[in-house]
């Protein structure tokens, strides 16, 4: 990328952002193609994004309603809802209606085709896209109360692993702390836990801090034995807060309240500020405008946003922000949606004039979390 792309600036300009978001609500560029299946969860960056910017008003909340309701996976009988399968929601209209091995053959004029047929009994519903889609409908004021919950949480069950962990599919899925925190996230934002055992997933994040979830490190990796990662980090960090296993402001608190080794852990996110001011996700990696959320977030819900260099963050976030609106993952590159959102993320816990503040653990500002 050439210098051009390069907006120095001293100001959030909030109204370029507006634009670029606007721009993605209306169209998502044909770059995103190969993120098809992962629609709502684009869509919740989008309709977060503009939360965050205090304009959810622009769009059509009942239009967005309706188009999120439709990816919702049903059974077709309550013998379904003990199949294994997850019936939560679709992540996009590809996944909603998955081919199987059978074909049909039709003769059309001098050629002969072959169609895959449609399994539409399959569930390829998951977990990352339905806390995105519960998100959305958060985000815009519909009342959870009246989505048909029962099948997601009794077969969100079926997920949960042995040591505590979760698949996001109910067959051939990797299983780590992403996904705890998916099924803590669902569970909080319906008010109903009754779909993971809380004491296996806690178990799972915080069992044998040194050996196993929290590294010797203090921070945590995605599963037993793996280094210390930002993102992962803060799944079991928020995860743990949203089961009520960490307290608001838990420094405050002091350490021996907690269930997970504080001090270490706070060392290690206060490590993550480079020299530039931003936020690495692993040691000796490069600072990244994501990172600004996901270690930013953690340091907040421990009670220590006051602990590293708030300015230098600030620095360092305003030469990822695009001319184009957005901000990059990287300074002086074009913006990408993903790290567009948590540069607007990153900016509200900073509390920048005109946001609206976040509820760091479920990922939504804390309007849409109490439902205002």
């Amino acid at each position: 990328m050439d210098s051009s792309e390069f907006f120095p600036n001293s100001i959030f300009d909030k109204e370029r952002h507006l634009r670029y978001l606007s721009m993605m609500y209306e169209n998502i560029p044909s770059q995103y193609q190969e993120q098809e299946i992962n629609r709502l969860t684009l869509a919740y960056f989008v309709l977060s994004g503009l939360d965050v910017l205090n304009a959810i008003d622009l769009v059509d909340k009942e239009e967005v309603v309706n188009w999120v309701l439709s990816f919702q996976a049903h059974p077709k009988s309550t013998p379904d809802l003990e199949n294994g399968c997850y019936y939560g929601f679709y992540g996009s209209r590809t996944s909603q209606f998955p081919a199987n091995d059978d074909f049909r053959v039709c003769v059309v004029g001098d050629y002969v085709k072959a169609y895959r047929l449609l399994d539409l009994s399959h569930s390829g519903s998951n977990l990352a896209s339905t806390y995105s889609a519960l998100a959305i409908l958060k985000i815009v004021g519909y009342d959870l109360e009246s989505v048909d919950s029962e099948a997601m949480l009794v077969t969100m069950k079926h997920l949960q692993q042995p040591d505590g962990s979760f698949m996001p599919i109910h067959t051939g899925a990797e299983k780590d702390l992403r996904f705890v925190y998916c099924a803590a996230a669902i569970s909080s934002l319906l008010n109903n836990w009754s779909g993971m055992d809380v004491e296996k997933a806690k178990e799972y994040i915080v069992n044998c801090q040194v050996f196993y979830v929290q590294s010797y490190d203090g921070g945590f990796g995605l599963v037993p034995g793996l280094e210390s990662h930002g993102g992962a980090t803060y799944c079991a960090v928020a995860a743990l807060r949203l089961m009520g296993f960490i307290e608001d402001d838990v420094l405050s608190k002091g350490t021996t309240s907690s269930v997970i080794n504080v001090q270490p852990l706070l060392e290690w996110c206060l490590q993550r500020q480079a020299i530039d001011g931003g936020f690495q996700g692993r040691a000796n990696k490069a600072t990244d405008t994501c990172y600004a959320f996901w270690i930013g977030g953690i340091l907040r819900v421990l009670g220590a946003q006051n602990f590293y260099d708030n300015s230098a963050l600030r620095e360092f976030l305003l030469t990822c922000q695009s001319k184009y609106g957005g901000f990059s993952k990287f300074p002086a590159q074009l913006p990408d949606l993903y790290h567009a959102y948590f540069g607007f993320a990153a900016f509200s816990l900073l509390e920048e004039p005109g946001l609206n503040p976040l509820c760091i653990q479920l990922g939504i500002t804390d309007l849409a979390a109490i439902g205002t």
